[in-house]
């Protein structure tokens, strides 16, 4: 194995093994990764266009029983802070969604012991008989797979009956890494990684657009990042010919700040803005059949996503109007929509406003450039 080799073959989209992947990781420069990723960019996204969402991340409980030891968000059954949403409080946040321009909300929760799919079926549908033009982006993996035990269904079943009801896309949520070595240790109650991946082909199957995501940065090795990878990698190549599949591919680091990991047995963060920038790259690299990867500005900043649109990255996510999870872990950073159009043309590009599926939206000139408090 040699680098100049494996990047050839990167360039031709050729499927890269895990351990030329992991050697390219220990061997090949950051700028030698930037150009290979920035080059397949380019043909995959001849447009040369960054997108970016307007879109709203709702809460539908707290409550959760999966114990993840990243997470400072969920409360336990009972708990004094524990909530379920009710509808006023999501026609307020809808309404200040849409008059910022925004047209979805994305849903997620916990794993709550009490609600099935009789529930989200029909909060779903409520929210579209609502709001018809509403996108719901909602649930995830480990949330479906819940809702499968719960009651005594399969994925696809439950997906099914889900989409009926107005899903309109599943968050690729719940990831962290898919190895279960990792998942035993850090979120011990979610589904096994082979089963998130059963819940992603089940969805694939029944043509609902996915995302998928790698939180790292914790307790994996390289070796198990790059599985990660190609399992995605996999699950994209078996999905039915003409059908979504994973529109776009986000990894973040792992956020410490007050969690468990950091707690217990002294995890920290430690990724730096080189280390993300080549992972974003690799990330181009050895995923040749998605075509949409997203910098996480939430968690590493402006200045770390900008240099990562020259690493392979086309996609600069949502100002996300709010967001609870991540930020409960200490992720501070934020935009308007002002402010993430200027990131994008300080970096050289042109902002391209865009849906879910990654059709291009048109903005309204009357969009409301304020934050919402939270």
């Amino acid at each position: 194995m040699n680098v100049a080799e494996l990047l050839s073959r990167a360039l031709n989209f050729e499927f890269l093994s895990l351990e030329e992947g992991v050697y390219l990781y220990h061997k090949a420069s950051t700028p030698e990764l930037m150009y290979v990723a920035n080059e397949l960019r380019k043909k995959q996204v001849p447009h040369g266009k960054v997108t970016w969402q307007i879109d709203r991340n709702v809460n539908t409980t707290n409550v959760c029983i999966a114990n993840c030891k990243f997470c400072n968000f969920f409360r336990r059954p009972g708990h004094d802070e524990s909530y379920i949403t009710d509808i006023e409080t999501y026609k307020q946040k809808i309404e200040e969604t849409f008059r910022l321009g925004g047209d979805q909300l994305l849903l997620q929760g916990g794993h709550h012991p009490d609600l099935g799919l009789q529930f989200y079926s029909d909060l779903f549908k409520q929210l579209k008989e609502l709001y018809p033009t509403l996108r719901l982006h909602a649930l995830g993996p480990p949330e479906i797979a819940h809702v499968a035990k719960l009651e005594s269904m399969s994925h696809y079943d439950v997906l099914k009956a889900l989409k009926e009801s107005g899903l309109d896309s599943l968050p690729g949520a719940g990831a962290e890494i898919l190895n279960d070595r990792v998942r035993r240790l850090i979120s011990k109650g979610k589904c096994g990684g082979q089963e998130w991946l059963d819940v992603m082909r089940a969805a694939h199957k029944l043509n609902i657009a996915t995302s998928a995501t790698m939180m790292f940065g914790h307790i994996e090795t390289i070796e198990e990042r790059f599985e990660h990878l190609i399992w995605i990698r996999e699950v994209q190549a078996e999905k039915p010919e003409g059908h979504y599949g994973f529109t776009a591919f986000i990894p973040w680091p792992f956020q410490d700040d007050g969690t468990l990991l950091k707690k217990i047995r002294g995890i920290t963060n430690d990724v730096t803005g080189d280390e993300y920038i080549r992972m974003i790259a690799l990330c181009r690299i050895m995923l040749p059949n998605i075509k949409n990867i997203q910098a996480s500005w939430l968690t590493v900043g402006k200045q770390v996503a900008q240099l990562c649109l020259h690493a392979g990255a086309n996609d600069f996510g949502s100002i996300m109007i709010e967001e609870n999870v991540v930020s409960a872990a200490g992720a501070p950073h934020r935009f308007t929509s002002n402010g993430i159009k200027e990131a994008i043309k300080e970096a050289g590009f042109e902002p391209q406003l865009r849906n879910q599926l990654y059709e291009w939206r048109t903005e309204e000139k009357d969009i409301v450039q304020q934050e919402i408090n939270y």
